[in-house]
């Protein structure tokens, strides 16, 4: 039962270096009566073809969301550009509720794009926009449109130019892997290699401001908690106590990190703060406490605790040190997440049989189990609430996986070589 829940620890060196995207998605289940919308391709004036079909990245990410039926191309009975062009009584015949159109143009070396949506039905103009990027930067581009076309439709911030922590291990030999700390776009595109090492990677983590990270490595022969800053490409060791140091956890204010260590004994909940290196304990209980997570609020802690005899969530408000049992249904609960709204709990669970994704009303204290895979673990929330990653295994190998929180959408994201773990889906990022 302890499984996981003992904690993982380690490594991180800036290699920095781009490899082929190890990852691919594979939709499995979408959602009923996704809203019909038309992608029309972009027209381009520039010298030379760009590198990107950024309208083809914008359908694929719609289509991702599981809320939107984007329509084939070869369904469109022509390709508008602009206002002028919509014909909305052919979209309405072709049953698209919207359709975004956009043209991309060449200005001093520079990509400048004007997009804009429509309501078929309503016969108007809902967004317009336009923005100006490098010609290396399409996929941000076309993220961002993307962004902005989910939230109009849907009213909710869209997290397609975020990005995603993960780590990967490869097998050279019958005792020897690869691990790989890896750094890509949401969608798995644009992938880099932050670390490289023949030690064991656990854990990464995103800083509240998505300009830091902090990982686990054992590189020194033992575990040790490390702060990577993408501003200066610098990482520094944070801790190196004796026995475990696991499990950072950001503050939601970015100032503190809590970990578990085990210098005192058995593993405990610590809380540093970054810039004095202080640390206060949290915990102190000869049972294993593990895996914190912050609250909004940055108040209490959640943590993984098998004092009770099994691994169950607990919660301690750090001003008081009141802890309290949170979960009592399945044998098993652990890695518990809160969502950015604070209404549930997204946690590992096992009730008889397969470890699942779980998300637990506070409220009411309900279980709704969210996945049908086997051995579910390590579930990352996307900033806007809306999905969450986790790892799985499918056909014996390690993959990343990803749910809404209502369980209507499901997606995998195999890896093309070796088996891929950890999932850290970054807060909203700043250009």
């Amino acid at each position: 039962m302890k499984r996981v829940f003992l904690l993982a620890i380690t490594v991180l060196l800036t290699l920095s270096a781009t490899v082929q995207a190890e990852l691919t998605i594979e939709i499995t289940q979408g959602r009923d009566n996704p809203t019909p919308i038309a992608v029309v391709p972009f027209s381009w004036q520039g010298a030379s073809a760009l590198a990107e079909d950024v309208a083809t990245i914008v359908e694929s990410d719609l289509h991702r969301s599981g809320q939107f039926a984007p329509m084939p191309r070869s369904d469109m009975l022509d390709h508008p550009h602009s206002a002028s062009e919509v014909h909305f009584s052919d979209w309405r015949r072709a049953n698209s509720d919207y359709i975004v159109v956009g043209r991309l143009s060449e200005e001093l070396g520079l990509v400048r794009a004007e997009i804009e949506l429509f309501d078929v039905y309503g016969q108007k103009s809902i967004l317009t926009m336009s923005k100006t990027v490098a010609k290396t930067a399409l996929r941000s581009l076309a993220h961002h449109i993307s962004d902005k076309v989910y939230q109009q439709l849907t009213g909710i911030r869209g997290a397609f130019s975020t990005k995603l922590l993960y780590v990967s291990s490869e097998r050279r030999s019958a005792d020897e892997f690869t691990y790989r700390l890896l750094l890509s776009d949401i969608d798995g595109a644009r992938e880099q290699v932050l670390v490289e090492q023949d030690q064991p990677l656990l854990t990464p983590t995103w800083a509240p401001d998505g300009r830091r990270i902090a990982y686990v490595s054992f590189e020194t022969s033992r575990s040790a908690i490390y702060i990577y800053d993408f501003d200066t490409k610098q990482r520094t060791q944070l801790t190196n106590f004796t026995g475990i140091n696991g499990s950072p956890s950001w503050s939601p204010d970015g100032s503190q990190l809590a970990m578990v260590l085990s210098k005192d004994g058995s593993p405990d909940i610590y809380v540093m703060d970054i810039a004095s290196r202080q640390l206060t304990r949290v915990t102190r209980h000869y049972a294993i406490d593990t895996e914190p997570s912050w609250l909004p609020d940055g108040r209490s802690l959640l943590y993984t605790s098998d004092r009770g005899g099994k691994p169950q969530i607990y919660q301690v408000t750090l001003a008081s040190g009141y802890e309290e049992r949170l979960t009592f249904e399945g044998q098993y609960n652990a890695r518990a997440r809160v969502l950015p709204d604070g209404r549930g709990i997204i946690m590992v669970h096992q009730g008889e049989g397969d470890f699942h994704i779980a998300l637990m009303d506070i409220e009411r204290g309900d279980i709704e189990i969210l996945t049908e895979t086997a051995l579910d673990e390590s579930p990352s929330i996307a900033p806007n609430g809306t999905m969450l990653l986790y790892a799985t295994q499918h056909r014996g190998k390690g993959i990343l996986s990803a749910v809404s929180v209502d369980g209507g959408v499901k997606f995998h994201l195999p890896s093309r070589f070796g088996d891929v773990r950890e999932p850290a889906w970054s807060p909203f990022l700043t250009e």
